[in-house]
């Protein structure tokens, strides 16, 4: 199973202002090094701020480019950390793990979601036939 635990943005963090204290830093490097030596550890990243994006949107048969930044920033992503866990509960004991990911003493939200797998599809339908590879791949990696 699959999780991806999903860094909230806070107006800092769309400001592109990275944590003047190195413990954020430490503490997520840390945790990730934990994840890394357990093999929970699929792929962490932090995100730049909206306004180094852009979004499509599709609309009547027609698509849109709208440069960023964007203003619901409690609807945002500023990072996240993609874990495979052999439950629930172990995702949400890794999770709730997780150092704050703005400081201790600062605001910070965390959201978990599961992934999707292959086998959620049905084999025969395109998303079955498109998963299939890629769950296949994560097996043989699991394997290793």
């Amino acid at each position: 199973m699959r999780f991806m635990i999903i860094v909230k943005a806070t107006a800092t963090s769309e400001a592109g202002v990275m944590p003047d204290d190195d413990t954020v830093l430490n503490a997520m490097g840390t945790y990730h090094e934990e994840l890394a030596k357990a093999g929970v550890l699929l792929d962490a990243n932090g995100l730049r701020p909206t306004s180094k994006g852009w979004r499509i949107k599709y609309s009547g048969g027609k698509r849109a480019v709208i440069d960023g930044p964007f203003a619901e920033t409690k609807e945002l992503i500023a990072g996240y950390t993609l874990i495979q866990a052999r439950s629930r509960e172990e995702a949400m004991e890794w999770a709730r793990r997780f150092p704050a990911p703005f400081g201790e003493d600062a605001d910070g939200e965390i959201e978990v979601r599961e992934l999707y797998e292959a086998e959620d599809f049905e084999p025969d339908g395109m998303l079955g036939r498109t998963r299939k590879p890629q769950a296949q791949k994560q097996k043989q990696k699991q394997k290793q």
